[in-house]
């Protein structure tokens, strides 16, 4: 009996890591397939924002040899939504730094067809990273959200502050301030950490590699794009922008395995947009 028991927890372990590497396989299908589509896209008014996660373990968490390695202790997925299709064109997993900023922006303004408007948060890297990628040639404004705590209600552990009030500010162009919002965004960040274990918080679902956690973004922005029937738009994202003409199946995402297949390789982790 002891002997199968340690079969059967040996064959538990063959499994999970053959899934693990499915993962992996089908999410950098996932990512190359969208980086190929979403190009010349026809998007007007666009929201960014960053959502984070971490990896390995929280932070305070890391040992000291790894504290100065990416991918142990904070992640963060920078995130573009198209405020008409609700279409995700391009996400980057990385620091929250201007480096990436400049890096997620860029790849970005490669995929638009014309100009924009966008509306980000107050994170001060935007400023920079917009300016380099699109010049003059962008309707620009930050929603910059004012925090604070309620007087009314007592201090709890895992409380959010309070919005206390808002302050816009335009930094380029001339955009519509009725369109000026993170909203569709900030709910597309809810869908991730609703949609994916490893962005649950207070579980140990996390992501313990950094390559996993990526591969798991990608699989989740395919599904998001192609397969999910947004309840607003009643057709998919991708259906919504003229990329696609049907709601894909899963059996449709797993065959992406095969096409990329010939071209996928193994080597160290790199940021990766799509």
């Amino acid at each position: 009996l002891l002997h199968s028991r340690e079969m059967t927890s040996s064959k538990c372990q063959f499994i999970y890591a053959q899934s693990l590497k499915l993962v992996a396989a089908i999410g950098e299908a996932c990512r190359a397939f969208q980086d190929q589509a979403f190009r010349n896209l026809n998007c007007r008014r666009l929201q960014l924002d960053e959502i984070w996660q971490f990896c390995y373990a929280k932070a305070k968490n890391v040992p000291e040899e790894k504290r100065d390695q990416f991918g142990y202790g904070d992640v963060w997925t920078w995130i573009a939504i198209d405020a008409d299709t609700k279409l995700v064109p391009c996400w980057l997993v990385g620091k929250r730094d201007s480096e990436c900023a400049i890096e997620f922006v860029n790849d970005l303004a490669r995929r638009l067809r014309h100009r924009v408007q966008i509306t980000s948060d107050g994170h001060r890297p935007y400023i920079v990273a917009i300016e380099n990628a699109f010049g003059s040639e962008v309707d620009y404004a930050m929603l910059i959200k004012i925090y604070g705590k309620s007087p009314l209600e007592a201090d709890t552990r895992y409380s959010p502050p309070m919005c206390l009030g808002t302050e816009t500010k335009i930094m380029s162009g001339d955009p519509d301030m009725n369109h000026v919002s993170t909203s569709y965004v900030e709910r597309q960040n809810l869908t991730m950490r609703m949609g994916m274990r490893r962005f649950t918080r207070l579980t140990n679902g996390f992501s313990k590699k950094l390559a996993n956690h990526a591969a798991a973004i990608a699989l989740h922005y395919m599904h998001y794009n192609f397969c999910r029937i947004h309840k607003t738009l009643r057709v998919t994202p991708a259906m919504e922008a003229g990329i696609s003409d049907h709601v894909w199946t899963i059996e449709e995402v797993g065959a992406l395995l095969d096409a990329n297949a010939k071209t996928m390789t193994r080597g160290p982790y790199k940021k990766k947009s799509a």
